[in-house]
């Protein structure tokens, strides 16, 4: 990088960011009647423009509490975004809790009513007495334009600091933010630029992996920061770096990047927002290889997951879920005396069931997962969570034993985690 660019960098890491934080209104929300889906909308949405979302919130129909979480978040933040409790019924008080908070009277807007009432005459209808109270808003207030409902948001200014309220209906709020709020909170403030890459990686703990790169991590320039984002079987690495200039900024984080994945290669399966059922489609396309899939356990879960990549029919040919021991016998020629000798669950089992399904398909790989999903089941010498799975690639198999600690469900969907897991490594031995 030349010295130039680095001077920018410096500079940048010192550029005020710019805080927001979003309340959510509505007892409806609290008692898990409906599903807030608006926080996580506007958080992306901030993110995208360089604003920071601080803290979210979740409140009832209460004046008193409303007015405190408002007070609260303008200590801390520069901007608060509200949802909800902008309806024409009495239990939808934000817009007079808002106007209490302010100190401004509520007086009819011409051009809110005007709003107000060509949605109506959209619809055919007269406007009532009750939807015409949604024109009356605070007197101090900037009107957003709702261009799919009946309720005007509401741009509020305090010194240097906004507040917006706006209705909690989602496809309401989504279209009032896109045309109008973010376009002005981009004029109203200066915003850095905030930019995240995510490095995938799998069969790593968290621990064990914040531990292989603690040195790079603690080198890290005080305006990038790394995140540990732990999930089923995999740990996602978000780097997130705040600056002036996208490009500048996005070849530093591509540059730090380069300089960890030697320390963590054998883990990583990808970027982004890749899946691992996504990466392991690829290597199978690119090296134009054949699977099918033999599943007990998992009862066609890893079939799923294959499956559920656009094209994955270049690469996948079928499954055959053998879940009774019959259907291992017929179907995989599994032999009676494996079964007799080392149970459905075991590496002579899974050898076979592997075996077994890439001849019937006629495919260049064959996988097979058999275990002990749970809840019953499970023995001293196999507990609940015994898991065996194998890979016949040609003339070779390779097999693995895993032990998890998960409900039946979790057992399922973590083994074929793992299967997934176990392909890309034998590929990548390849």
């Amino acid at each position: 990088m030349n010295t130039y660019n680095f001077e920018q960098l410096k500079r940048h890491s010192h550029m005020r960011e710019i805080f927001a934080e979003v309340l959510t209104i509505g007892d409806e929300i609290l008692y898990g009647q409906i599903l807030d889906t608006n926080t996580k909308w506007i958080s992306r949405e901030l993110d995208d423009i360089g604003i920071k979302v601080r803290r979210k919130i979740a409140i009832g129909d209460k004046k008193q509490e409303i007015l405190d979480a408002l007070d609260e978040s303008l200590k801390r933040s520069d901007i608060v975004l509200i949802t909800g409790g902008l309806g024409p019924t009495k239990d939808d008080i934000t817009k007079k809790t808002l106007a209490e908070y302010f100190d401004m009277e509520l007086e009819l807007d011409p051009s809110a009513l005007e709003d107000v009432e060509d949605i109506f005459r959209r619809f055919g209808k007269e406007v009532t007495e009750i939807n015409r109270q949604q024109a009356f808003l605070p007197e101090g207030c900037k009107k957003v334009k709702n261009e799919r409902g009946t309720a005007p948001g509401m741009w509020f200014e305090k010194g240097k600091k906004v507040v917006v309220s706006m209705p909690g209906v989602p496809f309401e709020m989504e279209a009032m933010m896109a045309k109008t709020i973010l376009p002005k909170l981009k004029k109203h403030f200066t915003l850095p630029v905030i930019v995240h890459k995510v490095i995938k990686t799998i069969g790593i703990g968290e621990s064990w992996l914040a531990e292989e790169i603690s040195d790079w991590e603690d080198n890290l320039p005080e305006h990038l920061a790394l995140a540990y984002l732990p999930g089923k079987s995999q740990v996602r690495l978000r780097l997130t770096g705040v600056g002036e200039d996208r490009d500048i900024l996005e070849t530093e984080m591509d540059q730090q990047i380069e300089a960890v994945l030697p320390t963590i290669k054998s883990y990583v399966y990808g970027f982004g927002d890749i899946q691992i059922e996504d990466a392991v489609g690829e290597m199978l396309k690119t090296r134009a290889l054949k699977i099918a899939t033999a599943e007990s356990c998992t009862g066609g879960f890893l079939a799923h997951r294959l499956t559920s990549v656009p094209g994955s029919s270049e690469y996948y040919w079928g499954s055959v879920v053998s879940y009774h021991n019959d259907i291992k016998k017929g179907a995989l020629e599994v032999s009676d005396k494996t079964l007799d000798t080392y149970g459905a669950v075991s590496e002579e089992t899974a050898t076979e069931m592997a075996v077994g399904v890439r001849k019937k398909f006629k495919t260049d790989i064959g996988i097979s997962t058999t275990g002990i999903a749970g809840p019953d089941g499970g023995t001293e010498e196999k507990p609940v969570g015994t898991v065996w799975m194998a890979i016949s690639f040609g003339k070779n198999v390779v097999t693995r034993k895993i032990q998890l600690p998960g409900t039946r469900i979790l057992n399922i969907e973590y083994t074929a985690i793992h299967a997934l897991n176990f392909l890309r490594q034998t590929l990548d031995k390849q």
